[in-house]
């Protein structure tokens, strides 16, 4: 669950760590604290903090490798580096490469909690932070709670108030139009149309049409005139899906209205200013197409001016169990005689381990199809297996009887010790960071398998 106002403190001076807490906590806010850098990336994705305060010199990984891991998986997360040590160079240094302030210990309490709260407000500000209110509507159709995705999400937000150009990168069926469509929602264009066309479904004679328009007379048939897309969503966003199978030919065209912002019609000899903002998507590999010359570079510019990059299903596999029951709640409120239905936890392990080549879009086919076919309330396994067209006694991949493996001995390491990390890494031979690693891999929490008395209630 994400929690508002979370700080993460990093620092290997224990006492220090409990003074910060402690002032930190007096104004409001809520603080997971680690004692070494190794120890903040392994709850990171847990904690979902909105800013970072990490010390510059530790053993092990110092602040600014931190800082660099950090911003590889949140690029918009402000870190405040500490140091007893501080330079004027270090301080350059570190501002240059991204770091939110620079503050030297012994540091004033004030000046500490300014930061942190100046940081805090520009981040909300830009639309940051691991965090989105409930009553936010632009991103509803994106059902996620993957820390990845969640990622993509804030990304797009924060884009989605400027007119540039975005390039959606993903695999089929990972749901590169409902992110589009998300952009738009979140735009000041949210009031006008959101037009979509794929270019890869119709033939280049008829796309140059859908596109442009046509004058009437343009071509045999073409009884009237017609507007094309560009035309109908000015004032609001246009949506090329698998720009990368656009003809050379219109891709010059193209290029034209982005840079004269005015298009011309098919058969027409005026041009006609409008105001779109463009959203294109493919999943293709368009930088190798440039460099084979089946794409223009120029236009690969001009539509890449942010790049947005949807994970594909089997890297957010958190994300399976909330998309399954989205959907069978959708078929529940589609259906004339709605039963509420669920999967075996047989079957949803099948769901969870599958390597889904098709993404979502493939899951919701063997939700859907399942569904239909199952003669109980709980859908068994068998039919999940059948859907995905798997031999019960097939040998499966290396890979993914690895992953079995590791799972399995995972999970019976963390019964066996009941949670304690430290008893688990000596069991395996291998170092806490490490076996955090494995567990965050396969989404295992510790606390899980902790004994609890049972007339104490919920921790």
């Amino acid at each position: 669950m994400t929690h508002k106002r979370t700080i993460l403190v990093v620092d290997d001076d224990t006492a220090l760590l409990k003074l910060l807490g402690i002032r930190l906590k007096a104004s409001g806010w809520r603080v997971a604290v680690a004692e070494s850098a190794e120890q903040a990336l392994a709850v990171l994705d847990e904690v979902q903090p909105n800013v970072v305060i990490t010390d510059l010199r530790m053993g092990g990984m110092d602040g600014m490798a931190l800082f660099d891991a950090v911003h590889q998986r949140y690029p918009a997360m402000p870190v405040i580096v500490l140091t007893a040590h501080g330079t004027i160079p270090e301080a350059v240094e570190a501002t240059k490469r991204g770091v939110f302030t620079f503050l030297t210990k012994p540091f004033e309490s004030r000046a500490l909690l300014d930061a942190v709260e100046h940081a805090y407000r520009l981040n909300a500000a830009s639309g940051g932070g691991l965090e989105e209110a409930d009553t936010d509507d632009w991103r509803a159709e994106v059902i996620s709670r993957s820390t990845a995705m969640q990622e993509v999400l804030h990304q797009a937000r924060r884009v989605a108030d400027s007119n540039v150009a975005v390039l959606i990168q993903g695999e089929s069926g990972t749901g590169k139009e409902l992110l589009a469509r998300a952009v738009h929602r979140a735009s000041a264009r949210r009031e006008g149309a959101f037009l979509a066309i794929n270019c890869s479904a119709i033939p280049e004679n008829l796309l140059e049409s859908e596109l442009f328009g046509h004058a009437k007379g343009a071509f045999t048939g073409a009884t009237h005139d017609h507007k094309g897309l560009f035309q109908a969503a000015s004032g609001g966003t246009v949506f090329l899906d698998e720009i990368g199978d656009m003809p050379l030919v219109l891709q010059a065209k193209l290029l034209r209205v982005l840079q004269e912002k005015e298009v011309r019609a098919v058969g027409s000899t005026r041009s006609v200013p409008v105001d779109v903002r463009i959203v294109s998507a493919t999943h293709r590999d368009l930088e190798a197409m440039v460099a084979e010359g089946s794409f223009r570079e120029d236009l690969f510019y001009r539509l890449n001016v942010v790049r947005l990059d949807i994970p594909p299903l089997r890297e957010r596999r958190e994300d399976i169990q909330l998309l399954v029951n989205h959907f069978l709640r959708e078929m529940g409120e589609e259906a004339a005689e709605a039963r509420p239905m669920s999967f075996s936890d047989d079957a949803m392990a099948c769901l969870l381990s599958a390597p889904w080549p098709g993404n979502v879009r493939q899951l919701q086919n063997v939700v859907e199809h399942t569904a239909a076919l199952s003669t109980t309330a709980v859908i068994p396994g068998s039919l999940v297996r059948r859907a995905l067209r798997q031999d019960v006694g097939a040998i499966p991949s290396f890979t993914i009887a690895r992953q079995h493996f590791e799972r399995d001995y995972l999970t019976r390491l963390m019964k066996m010790t009941e949670g304690n990390i430290s008893q688990a890494a000596r069991l395996a031979q291998r170092n806490r960071t490490e076996l955090y690693k494995l567990l965050h891999r396969y989404h295992l929490k510790p606390e899980t398998f902790r004994s609890r008395p049972a007339s104490k209630g919920r921790a």
